[in-house]
């Protein structure tokens, strides 16, 4: 293949099947409306009842969406999911680890019962969707795991030391399954968000101290917005970056220089 055959088909993702885990609300909503306007039909696992304005929003893409209320920490749910997907859709081209569970409490108050919830939700249900779909994938010889990391892949987390740790170990599960599947043809990378403008962060950003402390850390001097997202879900789940592996792409607005 020469420079020339490039084109912008590359970010394309017609006749693939994504599966967004949580890609009903918040950030996850984003991922999987940006994966629909590439081309791709949409599979959502997801806890949080569907009320139908993500479907809503996919199907104006001229693609199909799935959904399947689910808890991905039940014994066995996960290989449940991706042969579901499978069934919907004849394949499991992408996944988009995107569910995430974020408990907060002073360090003495933060204990094992807040603790377990989060290592589960936050990334043993991802290692098990990432290992059951890349079952799946193998013989494909093509696949893309996307980890929604977080600035806490990279920094210490005060009052969640859960959150923390989970967010640094899907930074570690990114770069040994890279490890494991680069020779299938299987990308494996994580996508890191800064700081974002959505309901989760609201208290933060009606308290003027806190909100002034990420605006003056963050280069850009703004929160980001979910459409800033969407444009890097796209090139890591398509054939623009088939030779990005193993690596933590950090959207923030410059925040990690800082």
């Amino acid at each position: 293949m020469s420079m020339t055959d490039f084109n912008m088909d590359f970010f394309s993702l017609k006749g693939q099947t994504a599966l967004v885990t949580g890609g009903n609300s918040g950030l996850g909503q984003a991922f999987s409306l940006a994966l629909a306007k590439a081309g791709a039909n949409i599979f959502i696992p997801s806890l949080a009842e569907d009320d139908g304005t993500t479907r809503e929003l996919i199907e104006q893409e001229g693609v199909q969406m799935e959904f399947m209320k689910v808890d991905m920490t039940e014994s066995g749910a996960p290989k449940r999911i991706i042969e579901a997907c499978t069934e919907a859709f004849g394949s499991v081209d992408i996944v988009v680890n995107s569910a995430g569970l974020n408990k907060v409490a002073s360090f003495e108050e933060f204990d094992k019962e807040k603790w377990d919830p989060m290592i589960h939700v936050n990334l043993t249900a991802a290692f098990e969707i990432s290992h059951e779909a890349a079952k799946q994938m193998i013989p494909q010889r093509h696949g893309k795991i996307i980890n929604i990391c977080s600035m806490f892949s990279f920094h210490g987390g005060q009052g969640s030391p859960a959150y923390a740790a989970t967010k640094h170990g899907l930074a570690g599960l990114t770069k040994a399954y890279c490890d494991e599947l680069a020779q299938y043809n299987i990308q494996v990378n994580g996508l890191a968000p800064g700081y974002y403008a959505t309901d989760l962060t609201k208290g933060t950003r009606q308290d003027p101290k806190a909100n002034e402390k990420v605006i003056d850390h963050t280069p850009a001097g703004r929160w980001g917005e979910p459409q800033d997202l969407m444009g890097a879900t796209v090139f890591l789940a398509s054939p623009a970056s088939n030779y990005v592996n193993g690596h933590i792409l950090a959207v923030d607005g410059g925040y990690l220089v800082r």
